[in-house]
């Protein structure tokens, strides 16, 4: 197996990428979706997902996987217009005011469906479901028109990391097909350890730029055992993430890219005090089956 590699993006990496060597080939992003207030205050982070979206090709389609959407059966969302869900409390009014009016497309999710089954999952259709603030955030920054029609995908946050990452596999002919994965969630996330530096005013955590680096360099070297079993090997797994959920999403993305991927990071940096808003495209680099 050829060990991925994690490379800085330069102006048109990923049209280059499409007119040299992935014609095909929609990549899966794993992106940080940060503080709800992220849709307000893009900055730095919000800025790399809009160039990263502006250098892709028009998706036919979007399946987000989101850390805030947790089920114990994988669930497709297929409400024909996507309700915008304030999943949160004690924000400014203007963002219980934005709105990101996405439609499903029932073929698509036809087709998600499909491919879950025939790996092996079972699957459920919601109907009324719509998109949590972890998938309007970054849509909203990555595609404003919200004109591309959006597959929410659920986790299943006791069943662990392989899980997912079988999740993604699943997936990966559709990325061959014009679909794009936008997994989000949060390389660490710990609102315990939020609540706590904004009371006492001290600053990041020496772990959260401890284990986002063994993140990255996991990653770099196709580590796929050690991400699996992070929890086991990664420095202060558990600080960084008390509970899976939001890094689960990322296992779906590399699932998706398959074990033979190029990696390239959109994004790093810290915001909100203890969160690493490391983002990444995962490029697959073989036709699923091949």
């Amino acid at each position: 197996m050829t060990s991925p590699a994690v490379a800085a993006r330069s102006p048109e990496h990923f049209s280059a990428h499409f007119s040299a060597h992935f014609p095909a080939h929609f990549p899966a992003l794993f992106v940080a979706h940060g503080a709800p207030t992220m849709v307000l205050q893009p900055g730095p982070a919000g800025a790399a997902l809009a160039r990263a979206a502006a250098e892709l090709p028009r998706p036919r389609a979007i399946i987000v996987v989101s850390a805030h959407w947790e089920t114990a059966t994988p669930t497709i969302g297929t409400a024909p217009e996507l309700e915008t869900i304030h999943d949160f409390y004690g924000f400014p009014a203007e963002l219980y005011r934005v709105r990101y009016p996405a439609r499903s497309d029932a073929a698509v999710a036809e087709e998600l469906r499909t491919r879950l089954l025939e790996n092996g999952f079972d699957v459920r259709m919601d109907k009324v479901r719509g998109l949590d603030h972890g998938a309007w955030t970054p849509l909203s920054l990555m595609y404003p028109q919200a004109d591309i029609p959006v597959l929410p995908l659920s986790l299943q946050t006791g069943l662990g990391p392989e899980h997912h990452f079988q999740l993604g596999r699943a997936l990966a002919p559709m990325l061959a097909d014009g679909v794009l994965l936008l997994a989000s969630g949060n390389i660490t996330h710990n609102l315990g350890d939020f609540r706590r530096s904004f009371a006492e005013g001290s600053g990041t955590p020496a772990y959260v730029t401890e284990f986002a680096d063994w993140i990255g360099q996991r990653i770099a070297a196709g580590d796929h055992d050690s991400l699996l079993d992070y929890r086991q090997h990664a420095p202060h797994a558990v600080r960084a993430h008390p509970s899976e959920e939001h890094l689960l999403p990322l296992h779906v993305a590399i699932g998706a890219a398959g074990l033979d991927y190029r990696s390239e990071c959109l994004y790093q940096g810290i915001d909100s005090v203890v969160l690493a808003m490391d983002s990444y495209a995962f490029w697959p680099t073989s036709t699923p089956g091949s």
